[in-house]
């Protein structure tokens, strides 16, 4: 294995409390490109209304034309390497935790059971009248009607965080909490720009934590706080990651 390769590793088998920290770049070889990259959804629909609580409350059915085009490209993706690299070092008892930004439910799919879902999961609904919650797969959505409460009839939404709303409380809580006591941070797939989400490696840092960074590109966080730069696919560097842990075990 190469110096960086070797480093991250021996950071990694050397932690005691090493989390990641995810965004959409980890899903792209998935098959769910950035919502704000090209071909993403925001091409086609405005965040500001589509994904705004404000319209969701008085034109719900206009926010589910986007939710369902949302759920076509998530309905079909399937777990990388990346995604299960990351649950194999759950596994090996080296990784307590996943942050994600990704609402895909994939990291679960791929195996990691302690997932904190800073904005929330597509596969949930949750009724906002009477507080109802219920499983997307309780619902067809062949012919794209929005799913309706089965207690008071009223437009249901996703779990997801949109414009507008607060970050779920546990959310908040649980990946403050790790971030203060990390000592690794793996931060994979993600541009460091969306807050206050991008200050959980940033957190981690100022109380001492090692921070392995895989992206396609260097991003806000490699000069300032990224010690191990893996330059490419999460769903490549990450399992050569895991391979080396291994190695050194």
């Amino acid at each position: 294995m190469d110096d960086l390769m070797r480093r991250a590793a021996e950071a990694i088998k050397n932690s005691k409390t090493a989390i990641a920290f995810t965004g959409a770049g980890i899903s792209v070889e998935s098959g769910i490109p950035d919502f704000r990259g090209a071909g993403g959804l925001w091409e086609k629909y405005d965040p500001a209304i589509y994904a705004s609580i404000d319209t969701f409350m008085t034109q719900p059915e206009r926010c589910w034309d986007m939710i369902f085009d949302m759920l076509e490209l998530t309905d079909t993706a399937k777990p990388n390497p990346g995604h299960i690299a990351l649950g194999e070092l759950e596994e090996m008892g080296f990784l307590k935790a996943v942050i994600t930004q990704n609402i895909d439910n994939l990291h679960q799919r791929g195996g990691s059971k302690r997932v904190i879902e800073y904005h929330g999961n597509s596969v949930r609904l949750v009724c906002l009248k009477c507080k109802s919650e219920y499983n997307m797969d309780e619902y067809d959505r062949n012919g794209r009607v929005p799913p309706r409460c089965k207690k008071c009839d009223t437009i249901l939404k996703p779990s997801i965080v949109f414009f507008g709303e607060m970050i779920p409380h546990s959310a908040l809580y649980d990946s403050s909490d790790l971030a203060n006591i990390a000592d690794v941070v793996i931060v994979a797939g993600t541009s460091a720009v969306v807050y206050p989400a991008a200050a959980i490696p940033d957190t981690a840092k100022r109380n001492g934590a090692f921070i392995i960074e895989s992206n396609v590109e260097k991003t806000a966080f490699t000069k300032r706080i990224t010690d191990v730069f893996l330059e490419g696919p999460s769903g490549v560097k990450l399992p050569e990651l895991v391979k080396a842990v291994r190695e050194l075990s």
